[in-house]
């Protein structure tokens, strides 16, 4: 993954937690590395070390922690370092997630290396759908509730979101079904 990820990680445990606790997870995740640099790829085994870290210094699982990153990826980092490129998928939330199978093409345009994951949407509705989420890296679906719920909150549009299928359950990919 890109270092924006690791660096948005960082800043969301020092903002919501303090530096002593970041420092703490950096200890526990045996990362060595003291600025990630934004524009560089970095080993997916760092985002997941860094993760299971904070898991355990947080005392929360794994999920708890991907999700709450999920939320801060929209709310905070997006805003920050792409002031408009969300918004400028969609008017509205459901416009957005129709959307969102292309979002990646314009992100891979500041991150050509980015290994994106793919998204697809089905059952249509007035006021829901199907997000389908596909991924080579695995367990990052609590991510992708985060970033629902991070939209959910950008577009004002409070949002119930199950997750209906899903790897662990033996299916191909997760699917999500967002209503409003």
């Amino acid at each position: 993954m890109y270092g924006i990820v690791n660096k948005s990680i960082q800043e969301l445990i020092t903002h919501k937690f303090g530096i002593d606790v970041w420092a703490k997870i950096k200890v526990k995740s045996n990362i060595d590395i003291d600025y990630f640099l934004s524009n560089e790829p970095y080993d997916d085994e760092i985002t997941y070390s860094l993760a299971s870290a904070a898991s355990e210094v947080l005392n929360v699982s794994v999920d708890v922690v991907l999700e709450l990153f999920g939320e801060w990826w929209v709310m905070d980092t997006t805003q920050k370092k792409y002031p408009g490129m969300v918004k400028s998928g969609g008017k509205n939330l459901k416009e957005f997630l129709i959307n969102m199978p292309h979002f990646h093409n314009r992100v891979m345009l500041v991150y050509p290396k980015l290994s994106p994951p793919e998204f697809k949407v089905s059952e249509v509705s007035d006021n829901g759908l199907n997000l389908h989420y596909f991924s080579h890296r695995p367990g990052l679906y609590a991510f992708v509730l985060g970033i629902i719920k991070g939209l959910s909150q950008l577009y004002e549009t409070p949002v119930t979101t199950k997750l209906i299928k899903s790897l662990h359950d033996g299916d191909s990919h997760e699917i999500f079904n967002i209503n409003w």
